[in-house]
């Protein structure tokens, strides 16, 4: 779950023309298509003087992110044009990139960059770190460098710019070596590494389905949730989100917010949905089965699916958070006593749903006689199992779900898929018949000014780089690429959980994504 959003950002941090969420798309190798970022990378820039290095990564750059030879002359020597001070100022300035490399900062190298020791020298830095390296090549006609320098305060002498611009046409088109990546000056942005690289979508995407989870209600105050719930279902729904969910929790947890924020019961929260939506399914994610007796639960779902016409879904869990356990006054059994009522709720729940009224002895559960009426609209109410666990919650997962829920992007929700495959073998099971979901948490904006917009409204304290991070937060063709990995990881359904839920379009947002991946 997403850390609870702080507040509004410094707007300093959006003024002097500075668009860090530029609608762009990536690209490896030599392109003059817009550059998108990781956060830890190294850019280098190249071209000589009045090339329009310095405009450049003004306009796309916080102050803090760029190290300048001109401005450390300024801080060793007399002033940034002062020559005599070039050396004291490249050390000093070779130490700030090494440093800032060390902490996995973005550190954008503003020089003539015609160096090749000090690339190299760069390079090596960045590779220690494990960091990806850009070039950007300024390739700015001569005349208009000699223009440009004659006309600003502190140009550098003719002569001096002469001979750069010869050297620039001796070594330009080797400057590349060894960069991961190299542009043309143009839109730049820091994107989550989650999202690098992005492809643009393929023509016939793998089938991928969304659902959507609501986490937290801090929508004002109690008068205005009501009507913020029913608008978020609203555009859910019209989005074409296949699945409502919201967490069963009493109290916030400390991933999504503080204790104090507003937290609604989930099944009267669902059952206040089914009464403003016509399609969706819906359901907690998951159902601690440590909140309610097997028998109760049981009928609250049942209950649900009539009021519903068919729509709820189940899902169960084991149950972590201690602290609530103690505060509502329930027990707070050992794992392993968890884990046996999990399993005895994934037996006894389709009895009870089912024909006649069976005894059921579990092995924390028993009842002489599993009865509810009236049955489930649905002939099968599908259970979900959440959890990545290997060992217990996947195997549960195998033997009894219709679905799981995994944690992870798309290496680990591989890995994953592969034991639940093996633990299907175990029980003589078709994995295809166990839906694999992810969890993502995520804000997705329509496109750079309603990300720009977004992460002003929510943000406080953080770089754009670190709340971007946090939130994996991007435009719709940002998660193209992600959402592909996810599909060829094995997954069937992405859950997602989107920090930006409280503003007007968040949902809507969605229904691109949803449509480029419907089956």
């Amino acid at each position: 779950m997403l850390a609870r959003p702080q507040g509004l950002l410094d707007a300093a941090l959006f003024t002097g023309g500075r668009d860090y969420f530029s609608s762009l798309s990536y690209n490896g190798g030599v392109d003059d298509k817009p550059i998108r970022l990781r956060a830890d990378a190294l850019v280098v820039l190249a071209g000589p003087s009045a090339s329009g290095k310095s405009t450049w990564a003004e306009q796309w750059f916080r102050p803090g992110q760029i190290v300048s030879s001109d401005q450390l002359r300024g801080v060793v020597g007399e002033h940034p044009g002062d020559l005599r001070a070039s050396d004291d100022a490249f050390a000093l300035l070779d130490e700030i990139v090494q440093r800032r490399l060390e902490r996995g900062l973005l550190t954008v190298v503003d020089t003539l960059g015609m160096d090749a020791e000090r690339r190299e020298a760069w390079l090596a830095m960045a590779a220690d770190h494990d960091r990806p390296s850009h070039l950007v090549r300024f390739t700015t006609d001569a005349a208009t460098c000699r223009r440009r320098n004659k006309a600003r305060a502190g140009g550098v002498p003719p002569k001096v710019l002469a001979a750069q611009l010869q050297k620039w046409s001796e070594v330009a088109d080797d400057l590349g070596a060894g960069f991961g990546h190299v542009h043309e000056p143009g839109p730049a942005r820091v994107v989550p590494a989650s999202l690098l690289p992005s492809a643009a979508g393929a023509d016939t995407p793998r089938a991928l389905r969304f659902d959507l989870l609501i986490s937290a209600f801090e929508w004002g105050d109690a008068t205005t949730i009501p009507g913020r719930l029913s608008a978020i279902a609203h555009e859910a729904e019209t989005a074409g989100f296949g699945n409502i969910w919201v967490m069963d929790h009493f109290m916030q947890i400390p991933q999504v917010g503080r204790e104090w924020d507003p937290m609604l019961e989930s099944y009267t929260t669902l059952a206040y949905l089914a009464a403003h939506t016509e399609r969706v399914g819906l359901g907690a994610l998951v159902s601690c089965i440590t909140h309610r007796n097997l028998g109760h639960l049981g009928k609250i779902i049942a209950t649900l699916d009539v009021l519903s016409a068919g729509r709820a879904r189940c899902g169960l869990g084991l149950g972590w958070y201690e602290r609530e356990h103690r505060a509502y006054g329930y027990t707070f059994p050992s794992a392993s006593d968890r884990y046996e009522l999990l399993e005895d709720a994934l037996e006894y729940l389709p009895m009870q749903w089912g024909p006649g009224a069976p005894a059921y002895t579990g092995r924390r559960f028993s009842t002489p006689e599993a009865i509810g009426y009236p049955r489930p609209s649905q002939q099968h109410i599908s259970i979900l199992v959440g959890g990545s666990g290997e060992k217990r919650t996947l195997r549960l997962a195998a033997r009894y779900a219709d679905a799981c829920n995994l944690f992870g992007e798309p290496d680990v929700v591989a890995n994953k898929v592969d034991v639940l495959r093996r633990h299907c073998l175990e029980f003589d099971r078709d994995p295809a018949e166990i839906e694999v979901t992810q969890l993502s948490n995520l804000l997705v904006a329509a496109d750079a000014s309603d990300l720009a917009h977004r992460t002003a409204t929510l943000n406080q304290g953080m770089t754009p780089e670190s709340f971007a991070s946090r939130t994996n937060a991007g435009t719709v063709q940002d998660h193209m690429g992600r959402f592909e990995r996810m599909a060829d990881a094995g997954v069937d359904t992405v859950i997602v959980s989107l920090a930006d839920i409280g503003l007007d379009g968040s949902a809507n947002n969605f229904a691109r994504i949803i449509d480029h991946f419907r089956r």
